[in-house]
């Protein structure tokens, strides 16, 4: 198994991607890991791209989940399938409004829920957004993947994956 999921910020990759493990073992690697230092600053791309072909090299079966397309284009040709997240917006908030604290990327729940409003700004601008984390360019990955590929436009279509 080798699959990538893609889409906004709580579209519900990391739900899916775990979802998926429970049923058929494969390593997870969430693009929040590689995409970003220590702190909010950016990692140059070539050093993102250079460690997921790590992973990837270093595992048979497994789920690549994020929002940078640009460092999934890179990659995409390695994949077995291709499934985008896409439950609109709206869908995306709520599901960050009810995620659990998230200790691989905040030291406190509260420190999590102090950046709930500029995640839930960010996530409202994902169909204006002309940047590697918007849905025209997500849209477009999608469409140009000539492999197995999935758009789910709503999580009940999550359950049958």
């Amino acid at each position: 198994m080798k699959i990538i999921i893609l889409g906004n910020a709580g579209s519900g990759k990391s739900t899916l991607s775990k979802r998926i493990i429970s049923r058929e073992p494969a390593a997870r690697l969430s693009l929040d890991e590689v995409a970003f230092h220590d702190d909010a600053e950016r990692r140059p791309l070539k050093e993102s791209i250079a460690d997921v072909e790590k992973f990837i090299q270093s595992n048979n079966s497994w789920i690549i989940e994020g929002c940078y397309s640009n460092i999934i284009e890179a990659v995409l040709h390695k994949c077995e399938e291709l499934i985008f997240l896409n439950p609109g917006v709206e869908t995306c908030i709520a599901h960050c409004r009810s995620r659990p604290w998230e200790p691989e990327k905040f030291n406190s729940r509260q420190e999590q829920d102090e950046n709930l409003s500029n995640l839930i700004e960010w996530v409202r601008s994902y169909e204006h957004r002309t940047d590697e984390y918007g849905l025209s360019s997500h849209k477009n990955l999608y469409d140009s993947f000539r492999g197995k590929k999935r758009e789910l436009k709503n999580t009940a279509e999550y359950e049958i994956v």
